[in-house]
């Protein structure tokens, strides 16, 4: 079965590291650099995992996003994970700890960057596909 992964991020020199590693992996990937782009990505692609940036065209773009995401019956099958510098830049830390935090920012994980892209292979190998 081919696992699918969407990343949708403004800075397109993060996703021209991550892309090809994740590629030579074996995931299928597909990107996009903005919200509206990533949630049109992800009704025609219906990813396995997003990866979403929270700070895109808005401050609040990813956010949005996953909200977008969460509404289509399709998304029961997909995990959200937010993957941000925000709280470096803000002081301002998101956790997806809880059920009521998981249902404020309605991603399923949060991962703070840089991530190494060694680092982002082991997290989607254990946490995300692990039993798939």
């Amino acid at each position: 079965m081919d696992k699918k992964i969407l990343m949708v991020d403004d800075d397109t020199d993060l996703i021209n590291i991550y892309k090809p590693v994740l590629e030579k992996a074996g995931y299928n990937i597909r990107t996009a650099y903005n919200s509206v782009d990533g949630y049109e990505a992800y009704k025609e692609f219906l990813p396995d995992v997003v990866f979403v940036d929270l700070s895109m065209e808005h401050f609040d773009s990813g956010f949005v996003l996953c909200h977008r995401i969460k509404k289509l019956p399709e998304s029961k099958n997909s995990r959200i994970i937010i993957m941000t510098s925000a709280g470096h830049e803000t002081g301002i830390r998101f956790s997806t700890e809880t059920s009521e935090e998981t249902n404020w920012i309605k991603a399923d994980d949060y991962l703070e960057k840089p991530v190494s892209p060694r680092d982002l292979l082991q997290y989607i190998s254990e946490k995300v596909f692990k039993n798939k």
